[in-house]
């Protein structure tokens, strides 16, 4: 009975292309988070790095989460699952171990060989393609080989006297490894933009950090921190990361009382940027980034985005300039953070009256000495630093939840993952998504206390916290199970 599973890691296409130093330095920081992150579901995993791919070999009870992290890990292009034999010598070992494993699969059906080999063996790859698919032919009930359209493709890698019987390939996230380009620091609002651009520069192998201006609410703050925390544990937990929150409640009014309406959208993009160099100095990056998209909002004219990138002696990335919103919202999709999105509370505290579409350079320098720099200076001073892996605790402090681990007869356990993850843990269990919880909860008694449960515990606490500042839910605890 097989107790592993082997998975062998194909590289991102432009790291095979690089030069030789830089390939072997992308290779090794790729092998480098791997094992941080394989590490923690278990330390058993075995990892091997060679020049053109990584494998990893892991117990069969860990293959689902062994999978799902190869698949989200920047740098990887593909994932293949294999079935390892040592020790073969000669094609007809090869033969005999591929028809022992693969005939019942082929009962009925069309099929193809298909061989990749390295290493010095008295036979091409061409041969072993041949001799096992007339061994498969003679020894299985397979209808034929169909070299077109086969319905099973038989894969086969031959390294040296290794041989692996590829049995399923994955799409992987592909871009470059993390920590292989820099750090950047990304505006976060939360929303559809900010966070497709933030994904976009994890895969690319930036350590992406987080920057929340608060405009007015706690619940927002969650919010962010939510989709924050979701982002790094799912494609860059390799890594520690910042979030940096900076209460901007104070600018905002000081706006109002010193920039013109029209000017205000565009003044507040200005002063953002300004705060974030500050942070970014401290940090030593060197580079912004937004979620900013051409012509989608008056602040995002080309001559707006000129106006506010003076503001800033920083390089400012904007992923999204060229994309139009269904196609932002496509990839919120792929990624998992479109709910995300849709259930961030909103706080809007610029509202421009008639706001300007084409900005001009001598106004806003004009406009900008109007403004009271001490306010923003403050702000920055007094921002709140945290890793993004302590967002769970730092909720706590906050204002704690309080987390039960026994379901007394009278509880309803609300579980706020997706239905297709959802799970009866009581026979008074709602699956109510995260993403209506807004809508759905208060329409539910008043009178009975509701216990939140996810998997980890951290979707819980960030909803329930949530639930409690917006609908005064004194009724709302969190549900982890000893």
């Amino acid at each position: 009975m097989q107790k592993t599973q082997k998975f062998i890691v194909k590289l991102f296409p432009e790291i095979m292309i690089k030069g030789q130093s830089a390939k072997r330095q992308m290779i090794g920081q790729l092998f480098a988070n791997l094992k941080v992150l394989l590490e923690k579901i278990d330390p058993s995993i075995e990892i091997t790095k060679f020049s053109d791919k990584i494998e990893v070999v892991s117990l069969v009870d860990v293959v689902e989460e062994v999978r799902e992290r190869l698949l989200n890990t920047p740098g990887i292009e593909t994932v293949l699952e294999a079935l390892q034999f040592d020790n073969v010598e000669t094609l007809d070992d090869i033969k005999s171990i591929v028809g022992k494993t693969l005939a019942q699969t082929l009962e009925n059906k069309t099929f193809v060989v298909r061989a990749k080999r390295s290493g010095q063996h008295p036979f091409k790859s061409i041969d072993i393609e041949r001799g096992v698919g007339g061994y498969l032919l003679a020894h299985s009930n397979a209808k034929k080989v169909s070299l077109k359209n086969p319905q099973i493709t038989v894969s086969l890698e031959l390294v040296n006297n290794q041989l692996n019987i590829i049995t399923a390939k994955h799409k992987a996230l592909g871009g470059f490894p993390i920590g292989t380009q820099g750090d950047i620091l990304s505006l976060m609002s939360g929303g559809f933009d900010s966070t497709v651009a933030s994904f976009l520069s994890i895969k690319r192998g930036l350590k992406t950090h987080y920057l929340f201006f608060n405009l007015g609410g706690k619940a927002h703050e969650i919010g962010v921190k939510q989709v924050a925390y979701y982002l790094w544990s799912k494609f860059s937990a390799s890594h520690k990361v910042r979030f940096i929150t900076i209460n901007f409640e104070d600018i905002v009014t000081e706006i109002f009382r010193s920039i013109p309406p029209t000017y205000m959208g565009v003044m507040l993009k200005r002063l953002m940027l300004q705060a974030a160099q500050e942070i970014a100095n401290e940090m030593e990056i060197d580079a912004l980034l937004t979620g900013e998209s051409v012509a989608q909002v008056s602040s995002q004219t080309l001559r707006n985005l000129a106006l506010i990138d003076q503001a800033t002696d920083k390089l400012v990335l904007r992923p999204l300039a060229m994309m139009n919103k269904p196609e932002i919202i496509a990839i919120a999709d792929s990624i998992g953070t479109r709910h995300f999105a849709e259930s961030m509370p909103e706080y809007c505290g610029v509202i421009s009256q008639n706001p300007v579409t084409h900005g001009s350079y001598k106004r806003v320098e004009k406009i900008a000495k109007q403004f009271n720099y001490d306010v923003l200076q403050n702000a920055v001073m007094n921002a709140q630093r945290l890793y993004v892996d302590e967002i769970v605790e730092d909720i706590n402090e906050m204002a704690a939840v309080e987390i039960v681990h026994e379901i007394k007869e009278d509880d309803v356990i609300i579980d706020i993952r997706g239905e297709e993850e959802a799970i009866n843990l009581s026979a008074k269990t709602l699956n109510i998504p995260f993403y209506n919880l807004k809508k759905e909860f208060p329409r539910l008694p008043k009178d009975t206390t509701y216990l939140l449960y996810c998997d980890k515990g951290v979707m819980s606490q960030l909803h329930a916290q949530y639930l409690k500042d917006e609908f005064k839910a004194e009724n709302v605890k969190v549900y982890r199970p000893t």
